[in-house]
């Protein structure tokens, strides 16, 4: 499939895009752009690689001009930029909005513009039922991709589709290296909530499931990854034990925005979900305005089917965590352990 094909990857220098950059230079692609605005991390990663078929572009997503100029002769997109930290986007919303919602249609006129042939879009377990901004904006952001993709059904476009993923582990950003600096630092682990649970998925899964997208992907689709979960004090517990520490937990309450559980897939959503068996397939919905036409007799209610949630899913305990946490390079790396 990537046999002699150009990837872009918008957000390259974060924790998703450079470990798919990476998956990808393991194949026979002909040339990686990595498109983002942080010229610094562009740079280490440049004398890190070293590699001629990574090319880095230096462009922002809301500026149009620059995803057109750095899109040409392009294969595939992957689309990972965006404004993912929860406080920061409720502070300042608009700033979501010029990224992760008019980035992304950006993003997506520039790739159809240049003959793409697919694009896939990084979203988040927050758009579902959102309730903060960040959430907000990664919902719109899948809302504009569902609607290009229904358009272009019906032409021979850019296939555009969507992967959903909970909490990636050890992720830029990510409560995992907060709790591994504290525990280095002798200092408490905070927890907003000690009940409060998040689904679990490792960079590689996340890189499979982009795999999965580009080859099975059709205009529209959204896939998801059949993920367990975990308390935030059964994550706390089992660093402390992996780092042989005593720190104390502390609780200090939710921060804004926060949810008590994720959701990865709505119930709407669970109703017409084609269940694989690593992932969830949720099918676009393609017909047009005039609902007259159509009959829903035989879907299901979706009254009657259950939200996917960090809740309802596999929950791992403290020793199942551990285990979990041991098949991640950046924890292996800072308990001295060879990577796997």
């Amino acid at each position: 499939m990537l046999t002699d094909k150009t990837i872009l990857i918008t957000g390259g220098t974060g924790s998703f895009g450079n470990t798919v950059l990476r998956r990808f230079l393991s194949t026979d692609v002909r040339e990686i752009i990595v498109f983002s605005r942080d010229e610094k991390k562009q740079e280490d990663m440049r004398i890190e690689l070293g590699n001629p078929r990574v090319r880095f572009v230096i462009g922002d997503v809301r500026d149009l001009r620059s995803l057109e100029l750095a899109m040409k002769g392009v294969d595939y997109v992957y689309h990972a930029a965006a404004l993912k930290q929860v406080p920061s986007c409720e502070f300042f919303p608009m700033e979501a909005v010029a990224t992760n919602v008019i980035g992304t249609d950006n993003v997506i006129n520039a790739a159809e513009d240049a003959g793409v042939e697919k694009l896939i879009l990084l979203s988040t377990d927050k758009a579902v039922y959102p309730i903060n901004a960040m959430g907000i904006s990664k919902s719109m952001a899948e809302k504009v991709l569902l609607a290009r993709a229904r358009r272009n059904s019906t032409v021979s476009g850019t296939v555009l589709c969507a992967t959903r993923y909970g909490n990636v582990m050890a992720s830029r950003g990510s409560v995992i290296p907060l709790f591994i600096e504290k525990i280095r630092q002798n200092k408490p682990l905070s927890l907003t909530n000690p009940l409060m649970t998040r689904f679990l998925m490792t960079l590689a899964d996340s890189v499979d499931l982009v795999y999965h997208a580009f080859e099975h992907g059709e205009h529209g689709d959204l896939f998801v990854q059949k993920s367990p979960a975990c308390s935030v004090e059964n994550l706390a517990l089992a660093l402390k034990e992996l780092f042989n520490s005593d720190v104390p937990i502390e609780v200090i309450g939710s921060r804004h925005g926060e949810k008590l559980h994720e959701t990865l897939i709505s119930r709407e959503e669970m109703a017409k979900a084609v269940e694989m068996d690593r992932y969830y397939k949720i099918p676009s919905d393609h017909r047009g305005l005039d609902y007259g036409i159509y009959s829903s007799e035989g879907d299901p209610a979706p009254d009657l089917v259950e939200d996917y949630t960090s809740a309802s899913t596999e929950q791992l305990d403290v020793e199942e965590v551990k285990k979990l946490l041991l098949t991640v390079d950046y924890v292996r790396r800072q308990l001295d352990l060879d990577p796997v």
